[in-house]
C-alpha cells in the first residue's frame, strides 16, 4: 500500500496526473481526528501544501477572493487538517499503479463514510449518553474494511492514540509520586563542599548548584538521611519549591483533547511575523514531541525554501536523526569565502523541553522578520544560522513515554542500571581532570573524550563543514534553568579565553535586550563560575554543570567560534525543568531580542554597516567580580 504520508510529485503533463474534488465532508472528517470550526483560508492552504508536496508551478491554485475549506492528501494535513470543517477535499495523485490503488480504495470507501463514521465521531452527536446512531451498527463489515484501510494509508485510530497517550500519561506521572523538590541556600565555602559530598553519596537529583542555593529533586522518605549527612546551618536552611513533583510533572504534557497542529497558515504573507501572543502559529502554544519537531521543520523548509535547509548533523545512539535548521541566503556568488556561521542548539539535556522550544521559536522569528526586518535580512545574507533544536533525540524521546525528569543520552556506558551521557561533558576539550568518573552521576561524560554518540556526530558535522565552506563564529547553547548568560571557560577559572573582555561586553548586552524585551533578569558570569566559590573567592565545590568537554569550551578553543556561550532559560526555581507552557512564548521572544543584538555586534565586528534604526541597547557595565577575581588570581 502506497504511503501517503510521504510528498507526492506530480507531473506537468496534463495526461499524467489526475485531480479528483469531492463533496465528501463525512470521508473527510472521518479521517481526521478532529472537527474544529474554525476558518482557514483556502488560498493559502492549497498554495503552501502545493509547494511542500512539490506541485509544479502551473497546477498550483490561483488566489481567490473566497475562502473556502479545502485540505491536499499530503503531509499537510498535519499543518492544516485540524483547524478545518471541510467541504469538499482536494486529492492529488500521479497515474502510477500505486496512486490509482490508492484513490480507487477512498472512491469505494465513499459511501463507507455516511454509513460508518468513527465512533469517537459519532458519539459527538449522540443526544443522550449511551446512544449511538443505529447507521453505525449496520455495516459492521464495511465499519472494519473502513477502518482497516484507514488506518493502514493514514495510521491508527484517534481513539486508539489517545487512550495509550492517556495511560502513558498517567504511568509517567506516577513515576514522581512523593517526591519533592528543595532549595538549601548555602552562606560558605564549607557547606558547599559538604552538600556536594551529600549528594554524590546519595546519589541526589541536583537540578542546580550555585554559589547561593542548590536546588534537589527528593523522596520525601529520603529527606531526613540527607539531612543526617549535613552541617547543622543546612537542616534547617532549605524550603520547598516544588511540594507535589508527580503533578507538576503531569502539568508539562499537552493536554489529552488537544489535536498535534503543527501549523497554522496565514495566506496574508505580510503579515507573517512573530506575535507577541503567538496567536499566529499553533507550534508555540505547546511543547511538541520529537517526531512532530522533525514535520514542523521539513514543513518550514517547504514553505521558505530560498532561505531555509534541513541538514542531517548525524544520528544518535539509537539510530534517530539529529536535524539542524539552516537560515541564510543560497544564493551566493561562485568563490567567494567560507561562510561566517553561529550554531544554536538546544536539548543537550533531554528534560529541558523549553530549550528545544525556543530553538525552534528563535528560528521562526528568523524566517518570517526575514524580509520585514532590516537588521535580520541583512544579518542573513552574510551570515548563516544553524539551529540544531533537538541534539539529543533519544533522550528527549525518552522523556515523552518513560521519565519526563530524564537528563543524559540513552546511551549504554558498562552499566546496565546507570545508562546514558552527559553530552555536555562529553566533547574533546580538557577532558580528563575535570571529568565525572561515575557512570551513575548525572554529569558522567564517558570513559574517554566523544565516547557520546550525539557529541561526536555534532563534532564530526562542524569539522567537516569548517573545511569545506564555513567559518564558525559563535554558539549560542540553550539550557535551563537558572536565567544566566555563561562565556567560556566551563572547565576551569584558572584560565582566562584571550577576548575575555569580548566576551563580557556582549553577554552583559544580551542580559539587557533580555530584560528590556520582557523584563526578565539574567546574571552575566563565566561558566566557570558554577565551580562554586564561596565569599570571598575561596575555592569551593563544582557544580553539576562545570566541568572538561563542556561545547562551549569546543567550539571557543577548536573551532575559533570566538562568541561561543551558554544560556540558561527560565526560570529561577519555582517550576525548575518543568517551566509551564505559558512561557514558550514569552522566553523565545526574549531570546529572539537577545539574539537580534548578538547579530548585530557580529555585523559591526565584521565590518559590516550596523542595521539603521532597529532598537538595539547598549550593553550594560560587564559585573566588576569578574575583574576582582582576575586580579586576585595574579
Amino acid at each position: 500500500m502506497p504511503n501517503l504520508r510521504q510528498p507526492l510529485t506530480l507531473s506537468r503533463r496534463p495526461a499524467k496526473f489526475l485531480i479528483c474534488c469531492f463533496r465528501l465532508p463525512n470521508l473527510l472528517q472521518f479521517i481526521l481526528p478532529s472537527t474544529s470550526s474554525q476558518p482557514i483560508n483556502a488560498t493559502s492552504l492549497e498554495i503552501n501544501c502545493a509547494a511542500a508536496i512539490r506541485l509544479p508551478p502551473s497546477l498550483r491554485p490561483r488566489h481567490s477572493s473566497s475562502p473556502r475549506p479545502v485540505g491536499v492528501v499530503d503531509n499537510c494535513f498535519l499543518s492544516t487538517a485540524y483547524v478545518l470543517h471541510p467541504i469538499s477535499i482536494v486529492i492529488a495523485f500521479d497515474m502510477r499503479p500505486q496512486s490509482v490503488l490508492s484513490l480507487a480504495g477512498l472512491v469505494l470507501l465513499a459511501p463507507v463514510a455516511s454509513a460508518a463514521r468513527f465512533d469517537i465521531y459519532s458519539e459527538r452527536h449522540q443526544e443522550t449518553p449511551g446512544t449511538i446512531p443505529n447507521k453505525v451498527d449496520l455495516f459492521p463489515l464495511l465499519k472494519r474494511l473502513r477502518n482497516g484501510f484507514v488506518e493502514i494509508v493514514f495510521g491508527p485510530h484517534p481513539a486508539k492514540a489517545t487512550t495509550s497517550s492517556s495511560h502513558a500519561k498517567a504511568s509517567l506521572r506516577d513515576d514522581h509520586v512523593n517526591e519533592v523538590v528543595l532549595r538549601f541556600n548555602l552562606t560558605t565555602a564549607e557547606e558547599e563542599t559538604a552538600f556536594a559530598a551529600a549528594a554524590a553519596r546519595t546519589f541526589l537529583d541536583v537540578w542546580t548548584f550555585n554559589r547561593d542555593y542548590v536546588d534537589v529533586r527528593i523522596h520525601k522518605g529520603d529527606i531526613r538521611s540527607l539531612l543526617s549527612l549535613l552541617p547543622g546551618s543546612l537542616k534547617t536552611s532549605y524550603s520547598t519549591l516544588i511540594t507535589d513533583l508527580a503533578a507538576a510533572v503531569y502539568d508539562t504534557y499537552p493536554a489529552l483533547d488537544t489535536p498535534a497542529q503543527i501549523h497554522r497558515v496565514d495566506d496574508r504573507r505580510a503579515n507573517l511575523k512573530p506575535a507577541r501572543s503567538g496567536s499566529d502559529n499553533y507550534f508555540f502554544q505547546d511543547y511538541q514531541k520529537l517526531e512532530t519537531i522533525v514535520q514542523w521543520m521539513r514543513l518550514t523548509e517547504a514553505m521558505f525554501p530560498g532561505i531555509t535547509e534541513v541538514i542531517t548533523i548525524g544520528q544518535s545512539y539509537e539510530g534517530r536523526d539529529i536535524l539542524g535548521l539552516k537560515l541564510g541566503m543560497k544564493t551566493r556568488a561562485p568563490g567567494t569565502d567560507k561562510r561566517k556561521t553561529v550554531v544554536v542548539t538546544g536539548g543537550m539535556h533531554a528534560r529541558e523541553w523549553i530549550s528545544t522550544t525556543t530553538a525552534n521559536y528563535v528560528a521562526w522569528s528568523f524566517i518570517t522578520a526575514f524580509g520585514r526586518e532590516p537588521m535580520i535580512t541583512k544579518l542573513l545574507e552574510h551570515f548563516d544560522f544553524v539551529f540544531i533544536p533537538v541534539v539529543n533525540p533519544d533522550g528527549v524521546e525518552y522523556t515523552w513515554t518513560t521519565d519526563r525528569l530524564w537528563r543524559k543520552s540513552r546511551q549504554q556506558t558498562g552499566m546496565s542500571w546507570c545508562r546514558g551521557f552527559d553530552l555536555d561533558h562529553a566533547f574533546g576539550y580538557e577532558w580528563g581532570d575535570f571529568s565525572e568518573n561515575d557512570p551513575c552521576s548525572e554529569s558522567y561524560g564517558g570513559k574517554e573524550p566523544w565516547q557520546a554518540t550525539e557529541a561526536a556526530a555534532l563534532a564530526t558535522w562542524a569539522k567537516n563543514a569548517s573545511r569545506e565552506t564555513t567559518e564558525f563564529i559563535g554558539l549560542i547553547d540553550l539550557h535551563s534553568y537558572s536565567q544566566q548568560v555563561l562565556f567560556p571557560f566551563a572547565y576551569s577559572c584558572d584560565v582566562d579565553p584571550p577576548n575575555v573582555e569580548n566576551l563580557e561586553e556582549l553577554a552583559a548586552g544580551l542580559a539587557k535586550a533580555i530584560r528590556l524585551s520582557n523584563g526578565e533578569l539574567y546574571s552575566v558570569t563565566s561558566a566557570c563560575e558554577g565551580a562554586v566559590a564561596g565569599r570571598g573567592f575561596k575555592p569551593g565545590a563544582k557544580r553539576i554543570e562545570t566541568g572538561g568537554g563542556s561545547a562551549i569550551d569546543w567550539f571557543y578553543h577548536e573551532l575559533h567560534a570566538h562568541y561561543s556561550y551558554q544560556i540558561k532559560l527560565r526560570d529561577t526555581g519555582s517550576y525548575g525543568f518543568l517551566l509551564p507552557k505559558d512561557n514558550i512564548i514569552p522566553v523565545g521572544e526574549e531570546i529572539f531580542s537577545a539574539m537580534k543584538y548578538f547579530g548585530d555586534y557580529l555585523l559591526g565586528n565584521n565590518g559590516i554597516e550596523k542595521s539603521i534604526g532597529t532598537a538595539i541597547p547598549t550593553p550594560e557595565e560587564p559585573d566588576r567580580s569578574l575583574e576582582l577575581r582576575r586580579l586576585r588570581r595574579k
